[in-house]
């Protein structure tokens, strides 16, 4: 499993992409290393790419303890922040939906899922219609 995220801060935007097997721990490792980076900073819109996942850990209980603590770290920042997961096979969007159930009653984090990157684009308030126009070549590869 890799995940991998890229934060443009001049347009207030991280790209979060997964791959292969969809775990608790990488999702936890990866959640660590975006909060500790410089550009990291509350209310920041997301774009989370579950297009390259094949599968996801069916721990629910472990799951559902990760998402509280992002819930109470969100719960009562007094800022929103757009969360827009690109969910394009029955998979992804069986993983999504976990995402945003349990973003219910949080005020504070907006969880929408699209089909396509273009729509979510569009969403998140950017003109281009693919990640791969939003991020270039070179901007691909600076993905952490």
């Amino acid at each position: 499993m890799a995940i991998r995220f890229r934060i443009l801060p001049d347009r207030g935007l991280v790209v979060v992409r997964y791959s292969g097997l969809a775990t608790i721990d990488d999702t936890m490792g990866a959640t660590r290393s975006y909060l500790a980076h410089p550009h990291y900073a509350l209310g920041q819109k997301q774009l989370v790419d579950f297009s390259g996942i094949t599968d996801y850990e069916r721990d629910y209980v472990r799951f559902m303890q990760m998402q509280a603590t992002k819930v109470g770290r969100f719960a009562n920042s007094g800022v929103q922040s757009l969360v827009v997961y690109v969910a394009p096979t029955q998979i992804s969007q069986e993983f999504s939906a976990l995402f945003v159930k349990s973003w219910d009653n949080v005020d504070a984090v907006v969880p929408m899922v699209q089909h396509s990157e273009s729509e979510a684009l569009t969403l998140l308030g950017q003109p281009e219609k693919s990640l791969d126009l939003l991020l270039p070549p070179i901007g691909r590869q600076a993905l952490q």
